[in-house]
């Protein structure tokens, strides 16, 4: 059984060092200055997040669309450049490498991105595209190309026959294939997989899906999967993390997410995802409102202002993702025993 395989059943690997780990790593943007030349509030898109994904599984990174996710998928692929924090590959900082070292680690870090429409080169063939990514990157030699594309385009469920085809001639479902097999030409351990098959036909989706757990189990990868679908990431993920305004509220085992989840938060994601059984009925909170202004953050905990749950204190303090179980890690003062002694 692979380390994936081991993860999916619930089993630990045989090593818990994980392969992909961020410290209150952050990125902000600018919005410049205004007519009389002050500095525009700053937008924080991720704001101090620590994350660890161990070999072989998949860490879901969910929340509502502008929570950050696809920026933390850009900076652990090295497209932004963190404010602040670090970010580890195998325990050694990737930011302070020389070029060929940081060269050499981002070999490993490949991505799958949310629409294939767009991230495919529109003027090149299948063929150059695959071709272009083993010329870069030195992975084999010239003679043994055609056969290394040919082997890509199989091993994704097209045929070698189409690697002289233009992205246009292809299906969506077709050309995340492809771009799936150019994330995988360099032979990664791990893939940034930002919103996959958001941009799929819905009949197609679960083909991807299928696609990616059958490479992952046949060669070890470890996935950062992020989705605004709960639904996927409960078919596809070990463990979820709940992102909200550029912070983490929630770490736990996926089936935890779905079964027990702690922030209210999350309650009300899992309560707006589909209902496959009767047990959500237990969870009351319901998610009301937009995520609010993200130049204007709310004071304390920023999920206050929509929180049926909230607290005099969560107006006025900022909660800290503390450890509440094995595996699981929750950033809500009902969770917080230091309140919870004070009160009693």
């Amino acid at each position: 059984m692979s380390a994936a395989e081991q993860m999916r059943a619930g089993g630990d690997p045989a090593t818990d060092t994980p392969v992909l780990e961020t410290r209150e790593v952050a990125r902000y943007f600018s919005s410049g200055r205004d007519a009389l030349g002050r500095p525009r509030p700053v937008l924080k898109a991720v704001d101090g997040v620590s994350l660890a994904i161990r070999r072989g599984e998949t860490l879901a990174l969910v929340g509502e669309t502008g929570s950050g996710k696809t920026t933390y998928g850009r900076l652990l692929l090295g497209l932004y450049k963190p404010t602040s924090g670090d970010i580890l590959y195998r325990g050694t900082s990737i930011l302070d490498r020389k070029s060929d070292a940081a060269k050499s680690v981002r070999r490993q870090i490949q991505g799958v991105f949310q629409d294939p429409y767009s991230s495919l080169n529109p003027t090149m063939t299948v063929r150059q595209l695959l071709t272009e990514v083993l010329v870069v990157h030195h992975v084999v030699k010239r003679e043994e190309r055609a056969d290394r594309v040919a082997e890509l385009l199989t091993t994704v469920g097209l045929s070698p026959a189409q690697a002289d085809r233009r992205p246009h001639a292809f299906s969506g479902g077709e050309r995340q294939r492809v771009g799936i097999a150019r994330a995988l030409a360099v032979e990664p351990e791990v893939v940034i997989a930002d919103e996959p098959l958001s941009a799929l036909d819905v009949s197609i989706q679960a083909q991807v899906l299928n696609l990616m757990i059958k490479l992952q189990d046949e060669r070890g990868l470890t996935y950062l999967f992020v989705t605004h679908d709960l639904d996927v990431a409960r078919h596809i993920s070990q463990r979820t993390a709940v992102l909200y305004l550029g912070r983490v509220v929630e770490v736990a085992p996926t089936a935890n997410i779905f079964d027990s989840p702690l922030h209210p938060y999350t309650q009300a994601l899992v309560r707006a995802a589909p209902r496959l059984t009767t047990a959500r009925k237990t969870i009351k909170p319901a998610l009301t409102g937009d995520l609010p202004n993200a130049f204007e953050r709310p004071t304390g905990c920023h999920f206050h202002p929509r929180c049926p749950l909230a607290m005099p204190v969560c107006r006025e303090r900022e909660p800290v993702l503390l450890q509440v179980g094995s595996g699981r890690a929750v950033a809500c003062h009902l969770h917080d025993p230091e309140l919870a002694s004070a009160s009693a």
